[in-house]
């Protein structure tokens, strides 16, 4: 178990730093005022137009960096401040969020896999660790037998579901990214500053999934190593 602390540990640590960069960026960039002036939802409107959209909502919606877009009722949901806000960060976050209206508009794979896969990893992300563990005490208690080898291995595979969710999650994250500042560039929207404060932003924004995939695949092998090592 001190190996396992040790794990979440380290990535809890690069996991803050990456977070603290990306608020400081979307801070630097949000005095980067658009030269177009244009806010947020302005911005992510005029996206979805250009891409032949015109059947998702843009709204707001309390919090920071609580941006999303909700395929189930297609809404593109933008926190207070990238709603009302006119800068290069509150346009990179509203055209990021309307990239993810575009995947959905045109059937982009990687989202529809990531779509289908929430009910499940949602049950997984939760139970899995619990039974990993119950199943682990359960073999100790009862010297090695299998039932509480097989709980463990249902655990893992739950939350083998989850890391799979995660690692499909950074192709989609990444393309969205993609589409947004191709749109912003070839639709010559921001001013060549204001398109590398979108960028960087981005960029910075894109690393925390990273950061959160590494998790999940880390937090599997280690409990991996753990059902498996024992077994032997």
């Amino acid at each position: 178990m001190i190996g396992y602390y040790i794990i979440i540990g380290l990535i809890a640590l690069v996991s803050f730093a990456v977070s603290s960069k990306l608020k400081s960026k979307f801070e630097q960039y949000s005095q980067v005022h658009l030269r177009n002036g244009m806010s947020g939802a302005e911005i992510a409107t005029q996206m979805l137009h250009d891409n032949g959209i015109y059947d998702v909502k843009v709204i707001s919606t309390p919090g920071q960096l609580t941006d999303h877009y909700n395929p189930a009722d297609k809404t593109v949901n933008l926190s207070e401040a990238v709603y009302n806000q006119r800068n290069a960060a509150a346009a990179a976050v509203a055209a990021h969020e309307c990239g993810h209206a575009v995947q959905h508009a045109t059937a982009y794979g990687m989202l529809e896999m990531r779509s289908k896969m929430v009910p499940i990893v949602n049950v997984s992300s939760t139970l899995s660790q619990w039974l990993i563990m119950g199943g682990l005490i359960l073999g100790i208690a009862s010297k090695g037998l299998s039932f509480g080898y097989i709980i463990a291995v249902i655990g893992l595979i739950l939350m083998a579901i989850a890391t799979v969710f995660s690692l499909i999650t950074l192709p989609v994250e990444y393309d969205a990214s993609n589409r947004a500042l191709a749109w912003l560039k070839n639709k010559n929207m921001v001013s060549q500053q204001e398109y590398a404060g979108a960028e960087d932003a981005l960029k910075w924004a894109a690393r925390t999934y990273v950061v959160a995939a590494i998790g999940a695949v880390a937090s599997m092998l280690y409990w991996a190593l753990q059902v498996f090592g024992r077994r032997d």
